[in-house]
């Protein structure tokens, strides 16, 4: 009898190590694929159980989350939507997350493992901590102003702090409004249908996700590569141009938009922005020289995040002499976020270097804990100091007597570069306008603020797009809002 027992007894041992294996086949090797299985709504409902962590502006959330007494349970709100939308991007219940709420959501879903010091203990209670914030580098006075001064039309602002890299302020317009998305249902399906559908591609990121030819403001980046490569070494100095210049190696000519530009100097190029000296200095350079100074600004950087990818600039690396006299004054193939062009800007105020541009200034616990802080990065020198001195001179004169007079600001030290970008088959389509500045204070020891703009308003008149009328009134209020800080 015994014996029988111990055999019922192997039996049962054996039965309960088989129960306990199988647990553990589930619970420990097959818990990620069946937490992966779109069958499993459990994730899904503890992810909106509770609050997420709000995203902040000057010290103030520019998010909330309601209840929606639903099963998932919390949606995502949001204060002056439109205001803020190409920064926040949404975070939806059927359509998930992009830009910083998609960035930053383990922190702001309270996943993060930096917010709590006792992290497995979340693990075995299975809970999480609540969620923390995002504190960005925007300033609210600096994104209403950039938002206010292009009132709907299709274009962006992209405003940075040269010396740091901070972002101020970044816009596209048109925008939307990211709390539509928040929820589920056939009214959010809807509106995602709208808003995708709509030609004027509101939730297009035109500031950082958008390329255009940046016209005339690319000539700061070939007057650089001149001034550095000993091209030019007199910048007051007839260049012997012809108007309108013979294309190399074709028959074409290239006119200018203004006049007196024949056998102009370069300070003079730049002040009423000559396309036929900076071409021509353009193809002194060379294709390499022209291409590495491109580079050292930015251009053709894939890897660049803010945190959310940004499109690349482009400038070509191979191209002929013709083609390379029309990417000099920033046509052809030369393309550019407004994002870039601010960076351009930011380096001939930040005396030649590159500051990498970043919109998280910290991530902290929801009591206000830091966990993490940006990253301050240099991204090289674009020119020497003596360089980005010469060019801040002749970016003032634009802004005091030539072509980019309406961004002066009384008290203010400003320089700029105005642009004008042909599109379209044969030119025919309305013109970019650009405009590109930095700012100083009276009594600063240094800008405060790089600023581009560009407008690319199809109903507008062809004759009131330019870079002065059109985007430098808007740069002059975001800047004149970053000196009033």
């Amino acid at each position: 009898m015994i014996r029988y027992i111990r055999w019922c007894g192997y039996f049962c041992a054996a039965l309960f190590l088989a129960l306990f294996a199988g647990v553990a086949r589930v619970q420990v090797w097959e818990a990620r694929s069946l937490a992966a299985n779109p069958a499993n709504k459990r994730p899904v409902i503890e992810r909106y159980a509770q609050p997420r962590g709000n995203i902040l502006v000057d010290g103030r959330p520019i998010t909330g989350s309601r209840d929606s007494h639903q099963l998932l349970r919390y949606e995502r709100t949001y204060a002056d939507g439109p205001l803020y939308a190409p920064v926040t991007g949404y975070s939806s219940q059927t359509y998930g997350t992009s830009f910083v709420e998609r960035a930053e959501d383990a922190v702001l879903a309270g996943t993060d493992p930096g917010l709590t010091a006792f992290p497995l203990w979340y693990e075995l209670a299975r809970s999480r901590p609540d969620g923390g914030n995002a504190v960005l580098t925007l300033k609210a006075a600096m994104q209403r102003a950039a938002y206010t001064g292009l009132a709907g039309k299709r274009g962006a602002v992209a405003a940075v702090e040269p010396a740091t890299g901070r972002i101020l302020a970044l816009v596209s317009s048109p925008s939307y409004d990211p709390a539509v998305l928040s929820g589920t249902g056939p009214a959010v399906k809807g509106a995602w249908a709208r808003l995708n559908a709509d030609p004027a591609k509101p939730m297009l990121n035109r500031a950082l996700r958008e390329t255009y030819p940046p016209g005339s403001t690319f000539k700061i980046v070939t007057a650089a590569a001149a001034l550095d490569a000993g091209v030019v070494k007199d910048v007051d100095a007839p260049t012997r141009t012809p108007d309108p210049y013979p294309l190399p190696g074709t028959s074409t000519l290239l006119p200018n938009a203004s006049e007196g530009c024949q056998d102009a100097s370069m300070a003079e190029a730049v002040q009423y922005s000559c396309n036929t000296v900076m071409a021509k200095i353009g193809v002194q350079v060379g294709l390499r020289g022209m291409a590495d100074a491109a580079r050292r600004f930015g251009f053709n950087d894939e890897g660049l995040r803010v945190p959310a990818w940004v499109s690349r600039s482009n400038f070509d690396t191979d191209m002929s002499q013709d083609q390379l006299a029309l990417s000099a004054i920033g046509q052809f193939n030369t393309t550019a976020t407004p994002l870039q062009m601010a960076m351009v800007a930011g380096a001939v105020a930040n005396g030649g270097e590159v500051r990498t541009p970043y919109l998280i200034e910290r991530t902290t616990q929801s009591d206000g804990d830091q966990i993490r802080r940006g990253d301050q990065r240099g991204a090289g020198r674009a020119m020497s100091p003596g360089t980005a001195l010469r060019l801040q001179k002749m970016m003032v004169k634009v802004v005091e007597d030539g072509t980019g007079r309406n961004a002066a600001i009384p008290g203010a030290r400003v320089g700029g570069k105005t642009g004008t970008a042909q599109h379209g088959v044969g030119n025919a389509g309305t013109p970019y306008a650009w405009f590109i500045a930095w700012a100083q204070g009276a009594d600063a020891g240094r800008p405060a603020v790089a600023v581009a703009v560009v407008v690319e308003d199809a109903a507008a008149d062809r004759g009131d797009i330019s870079g002065n009328s059109a985007a430098a009134p808007i740069a002059r209020e975001v800047m004149r809002a970053a000196l009033s800080r």
